[in-house]
């Protein structure tokens, strides 16, 4: 879910031309519920192989990846591991929340109630293992690098950007700005035209730039500053957040009495030790330095018999994407060596 910083935070919008060259760091996990999310059947069932096993994620990851490359885009994709103690009880509270879903989908189902059946199938996501090992499959296969985070997998993305080793991160969510990412790039999984829910029309949806320094300079405000509106207003490690405190408040205070144990105490509220737990994870996150980004040429045979034998795509459409791979820095490069293009 992420912290919802989306009323203080400027971003501009770009095309994916613009960050042709640049290699992008991508939270896995959110690309991949956002396919599970938008590539249904009009009931809002998922893409299945005859087996019954779900296969819009791969469907998603795999299309969406050629789109990337084509235009230039040198992607690495970022798991997450485990997840910090304090997000078990929100983990907790999200799975609660899918099986109720669950039930209000089948309900929905059996009155003909099929748009009000695809929102709550849509709020039902799982993603289980099975899927997530298949998906680095998948990448591995595409000559894909992929890298395991120790924990949160934004703050790995954010990581390997501080380092240099990517030119942004990419994700739906605004965490990666707590873990102090350079640039964020919202909207590259899921940019072009997506129907708006429970109307018969479309919208178009371009990626989003966002520069931490610009928004820091602009709110005139520090990192550790930003991270103390994010528990104000809400973390996956504090959901609740406090009350009737939103982005604009939460700032108006940070600017008005420096950090969060002084905000609390001119409301009267009591400082937790936790707070201090969730500034850390932030400032402090476990991370990886074991990894090694490398781009190497599709193996089309792998491709074509995990995604047309495995799991029933088109054998036709695998190849067309196959094919438009082949014009891509790819292959183009690893004709005169990989090294030296990345150099």
């Amino acid at each position: 879910m992420g912290v919802d910083l989306s009323d203080i935070i400027q971003r501009k919008n770009i095309k994916l031309e613009d960050l042709r060259g640049k290699v992008i760091a991508i939270d896995a996990y959110n690309a991949l519920y956002q396919y599970l999310a938008a590539i249904r059947q009009q009931d809002g069932k998922p893409l299945m192989n005859r087996f019954g096993e779900v296969t819009s994620h791969l469907s998603g990851l795999f299309y969406r990846t050629v789109n990337l490359l084509e235009n230039g885009i040198k992607p690495v994709y970022v798991f997450d591991g485990k997840p910090p103690e304090l997000k078990y009880k929100e983990l907790e509270r999200r799975s609660k929340l899918k099986e109720e879903a669950e039930k209000q989908y089948q309900q929905a189902l059996e009155m003909g109630e099929i748009e009000e059946a695809r929102t709550y199938a849509q709020r039902a996501i799982r993603l289980t293992d099975r899927m997530v090992n298949d998906a680095i499959k998948l990448l591995s296969y595409m000559g894909i690098p992929c890298v395991i985070s120790p924990s949160e997998g934004e703050a790995q993305a954010a990581y390997i950007a501080k380092k240099g080793d990517a030119w942004a991160t990419a994700s739906q969510d605004y965490d990666s700005l707590l873990y102090a990412t350079p640039r964020l790039v919202r909207n590259l999984t899921i940019s072009g035209k997506r129907k708006v829910p429970r109307m018969d029309a479309y919208v178009e949806i371009s990626p989003e730039l966002i520069s931490l320094d610009e928004v820091l300079n602009s709110l005139k405000i520090t990192q550790e500053q930003l991270i103390d509106i994010a528990i104000l207003i809400g973390t996956d490690y504090n959901p609740e957040g406090f009350e009737r405190i939103g982005p604009k408040t939460a700032l108006s205070l940070i600017k008005k009495y420096n950090n969060l144990k002084q905000v609390l105490k001119s409301l009267n509220i009591e400082y937790k030790e936790e707070y201090d737990k969730i500034r850390e994870i932030f400032m402090n996150p476990q991370v990886t330095n074991n990894y090694k980004l490398e781009w190497n040429p599709p193996d089309e045979k792998k491709i074509i018999d995990f995604l047309t034998i495995e799991k029933d795509f088109s054998e036709e459409r695998v190849k067309n994407a196959l094919e438009r791979i082949k014009h891509t820095f790819i292959y183009k490069k690893s004709q005169s060596g990989l090294d030296a293009w990345f150099s």
